[in-house]
């Protein structure tokens, strides 16, 4: 039986396990093997594990000092199976960065000097780089707070994400075939797509592909998942992320579909009419439909939406000040892009919370034929 800490943090609307690379190594095992094992991922309900059986849930971080210049945290995100044994290192999660940031100051691994607190981070799958900045009044790390996100009623610590310079961030490019629009093969025939890599690479369809407006209700989205899990396979070779003979990534390109505002009910039956948001937004997570909307997600389309040609431009209500609210099935998102110097692309910031649920030492079985 392997032992383990890992301290359990809400980001947003997901739930990460992180866990301190020494920590890790001092297992003895390599990472996949770990975090299989402490999930339970073989099992669809994660019932002998950590996990908690839905991909916003069944998620890891392995966090160490950098030596990076501007960098003052290095994290490794992990997507980990459900009712399959794999994990996926592919992609970044900004929901689990949140999480990454409040751990990091608890940890002690950037030092608090005033009433906030900045932590700069590198997630190491992506090279993406982010910053989150949270409150640390009296100069102390706070375990309360009073912000929400829509998606959970819960209150957490305020943090402000920020992804610094996303565009290209996978492929070098915010358009990976240098075109606006594309066209794939889907289950029914062609379909136009916009194929973006901002915060992580992502393939945005319009919803009336698809006998859709954008608005629908989980229920109703998850009937073309299927669809757009074919579709998910043409864009990846399309973006140049997988080879013919290659599996793809069930963690990228993020896919969904976009659509102009519409008056809908929130999944908690809330009414967001079509004033209150800019472009409907349903996105597709681990072959199920998102609560909500994965960050990465939200700043592939953001930066879409502020490019002309893209289908997402098409259907968005454009903005004076680089504020876009996208309409998810969980209410309103904003984000906000913030011109950078030098020629970077804008830094896009959203509001997040989060809350440290428990610190624990994990008892992991040891995999058979592992030495401990």
């Amino acid at each position: 039986m392997l032992r383990v800490r890992g301290e359990m943090i809400r980001g947003g609307t997901s739930k990460c396990w992180i866990f301190d690379h020494h920590d890790v190594v001092a297992t003895g095992v390599d990472a996949d093997t770990l975090l299989l094992a402490a999930f339970n991922a073989a099992d669809p309900r994660q019932i002998d594990g950590v996990g908690g059986a839905s991909s916003t849930t069944s998620k890891a971080a392995i966090v160490q000092l950098s030596d990076v210049a501007g960098v003052d945290v290095s994290y490794a995100f992990a997507q980990v199976g459900i009712g399959d044994e794999r994990v996926e290192w592919t992609s970044n999660c900004g929901n689990c960065a949140t999480a990454v940031a409040l751990y990091a100051v608890h940890r002690g691994l950037v030092p608090i000097t005033s009433d906030t607190t900045t932590v700069r981070m590198l997630n190491v799958n992506t090279g993406a780089r982010l910053t989150g900045t949270i409150p640390t009044p009296g100069r102390t790390a706070p375990d309360e707070g009073t912000a929400v996100v829509p998606g959970t009623d819960a209150l957490g610590v305020p943090v402000l994400l920020g992804f610094q310079d996303p565009a290209g961030s996978t492929t070098g490019r915010a358009l990976p075939t240098g075109r606006p629009l594309d066209t794939l093969t889907g289950p029914d025939g062609p379909v136009e797509a916009s194929l973006v890599d901002a915060g992580a690479p992502a393939a945005l369809f319009d919803a009336k592909a698809f006998g859709l407006d954008g608005s629908e209700s989980l229920a109703a989205f998850a009937a073309v998942v299927p669809a757009l899990t074919v579709l998910r396979r043409k864009a990846a070779l399309a973006m140049g992320l997988v080879r013919e003979d290659a599996p793809v990534s069930h963690a990228v390109p993020k896919v969904g579909v976009v659509g102009g505002p519409v008056t809908y009910r929130t999944t908690h039956g809330h009414l967001v009419t079509q004033d209150r948001y800019d472009v409907a937004v349903r996105m597709v997570s681990m072959h199920a439909p998102h609560p909500a909307i994965g960050l990465t997600s939200a700043v592939a389309l953001a930066t879409a939406a502020a490019t002309p040609g893209t289908l997402a431009h098409r259907v968005t209500r454009q903005t004076a000040d680089g504020t876009l609210r996208l309409g998810t099935p969980a209410g309103v998102i904003t984000a906000r892009a913030v011109p950078a110097p030098d020629g970077a692309s804008p830094t896009v910031l959203l509001h997040r919370a989060a809350r440290r649920i428990a610190r624990a030492e994990l008892l992991v079985p040891v995999p058979e034929g592992r030495p401990v």
